[in-house]
């Protein structure tokens, strides 16, 4: 049983922390430190990724054996299997934050597939590392569900995401005051296994740059490079320049798929943006329901809306700014990193056109479908629309008989739909009038915006039923939400309420609009 290989590249490859153990404490010189998850009381298995075990080597018999669930909830270590937690820092809402680190995940080892691909498996929610902070390394159940689920969902949306392997309960009640008003409870503990070629984030160079440890922070990017960017070649400043422009480029790609399904990934930091461009830690996000630019998930940023739909793609480039500034000691002229960022802006208005050409079904996009894009926008936020259910059906449009029949499902207000109908009907008819100077044929119109524009994404109040379901014991709702999210842009007969807008009593319940970073 589990015939896996380990190779762990990231310990055996850069300087690790002398000291092991989980205690607190500040570590300098080491980009890791060597700590054992805490065992727990009675895990077992909720939920699974059918297609994430596949792929890393996992028979169904060995997911639902009990020695899998001792291993994946922290009891036990397979041969191989190496247990650390990265040292890393960031910038927290804007402000830097100095070191942060894996304060309560804990990566077990670097597994190599049969097809040769790396993952890192990550537990999230195993306790007390040298980063934890004063907190307690846990995780409870409703933040490893959306964590679950999301990881999974984003992947079959064709978002570049980590993926989740499995998800526990760890039989322990975890503390948490879950809206931060002093009125503390326990709640189920869990564990979440990701898994992701490489976890490494922006902070793991911000923080040896931010100490002036020039040669840690050189041997880092040095390793990044061979093992995680391998079809790179050169030496020196070239090669660097050429890295930190292919970060810029896939950062680019992934934001521009967040705004194409509507997601919000609701804490930006830059501890929490991913080397590889990938959508990492799923804490307090949210899927736009009605259109607003302006929503964040995130009650702690309620106030200031720093990374509020609309700004992503901003933050993203401020980000990628910060790591510039951590990559400088590495070159003798900024240049190369103005370079790469200007690269970032130009790969995400590329892909903005794109995305504007493939929701709105057409061959190419124009100046002026950018302008129409942009005016649909303005109407539907106004309007309080829906933004995947409107997308989803105006790809019925007749445009020879322009109506707003189709999107009816789409309005979260009555009376605003009445107020707005004038200008929309506007919008439509310029809209029909581009898609008959458009190549396409209606059948290729259809089918481009159909694989553009989810019927199924991970609403918040989706979420929180499975999540109250689970509460409750029973699974089986993270199982069926999980098989809706496989296949989000296929109508799926009898499943219609996943592909519901946000009924009127989630509006504002916990867990359904917006949430806390409480996990």
């Amino acid at each position: 049983m589990f015939n896996l290989r380990f190779d762990n590249t990231f310990v055996h490859e850069l300087p690790g922390d002398a000291e092991p153990g989980g205690q607190l404490r500040q570590v300098e010189g080491a980009l890791y430190s060597r700590v054992d998850p805490t065992p727990v009381a009675a895990p077992r298995v909720l939920a699974h990724s059918a297609e994430m075990a596949a792929t890393l080597g996992f028979s169904e018999a060995e997911v639902v054996s009990a020695e899998f669930a001792q291993v994946f909830g922290g009891n036990a270590l397979l041969e191989g299997m190496w247990p650390w937690a990265a040292n890393y820092g960031g910038h927290q809402f804007g402000q830097w934050a100095g070191q942060l680190g894996d304060g309560r995940a804990i990566s077990l080892g670097e597994l190599v597939n049969a097809a040769g691909e790396r993952w890192e498996l990550q537990l999230k929610g195993a306790g007390r590392t040298p980063y934890s902070r004063g907190a307690d390394g846990r995780a409870v159940l409703r933040s490893s569900v959306r964590e679950f689920l999301c990881s999974e969902a984003m992947h079959h949306l064709g978002v570049p995401t980590t993926r989740a392997l499995c998800l526990l309960e760890t039989g322990e009640p975890v503390l948490r005051d879950m809206f931060y008003d002093g009125h503390a409870a326990p709640e189920s503990g869990a564990i979440v296994c990701r898994a992701a070629p490489s976890f490494i984030r922006f902070g793991n160079f911000e923080l040896p740059a931010s100490r002036g440890d020039v040669t840690l922070l050189r041997q880092l990017v040095d390793f990044t490079i061979r093992r995680d960017f391998p079809e790179l070649s050169g030496q020196g400043e070239a090669l660097y320049a050429e890295w930190f422009a292919q970060v810029c480029e896939r950062t680019a790609t992934m934001i521009a798929h967040w705004m194409r399904v509507g997601f919000v990934h609701g804490v930006m930091n830059t501890d929490n943006m991913s080397i590889l461009g990938l959508t990492i830690d799923y804490g307090p996000y949210g899927w736009i329901d009605n259109f607003d630019p302006d929503w964040t998930p995130n009650t702690t940023d309620a106030q200031r809306r720093r990374y509020r739909f609309g700004q992503q793609p901003n933050v993203a480039w401020w980000n990628l700014s910060r790591l510039a500034g951590a990559l400088a000691p590495l070159f003798d002229d900024v240049a190369p990193l103005q370079a790469g960022l200007d690269r970032y802006a130009e790969v995400y208005a590329a892909a903005d056109r794109v995305n504007i050409a493939r929701k709105l079904g057409l061959a190419e996009c124009r100046d002026a479908d950018v302008v129409l894009m942009q005016d649909l926008h303005g109407l539907m936020a106004s309007a309080e629309i829906d933004m995947t259910l409107w997308f989803r059906a105006l790809a019925e449009l007749d445009p020879l008989a322009p109506t707003l029949q189709p999107m009816d499902d789409a309005f979260y207000d009555e009376a605003k739909q009445r107020g707005a109908e004038p200008a929309l009907m506007d919008w439509l008819t310029r809209y029909a009038t581009r898609l008959v100077d458009d190549p396409l044929s209606a059948d290729a119109r259809r089918a481009r915006m159909r694989a553009a524009n989810p019927c199924h994404v991970l609403r918040n109040y989706l979420a929180q039923q499975a999540i109250d379901q689970a509460s409750a014991g029973d699974p089986s709702g993270i199982h069926e939400l999980l098989d809706v999210m496989r296949h989000p842009y296929d109508d799926q007969p009898g499943r219609e309420a996943f592909a519901s807008r946000r009924p009127d009593w989630a509006r504002h319940k916990a867990g359904c609009s917006m949430l806390s970073c409480s996990s």
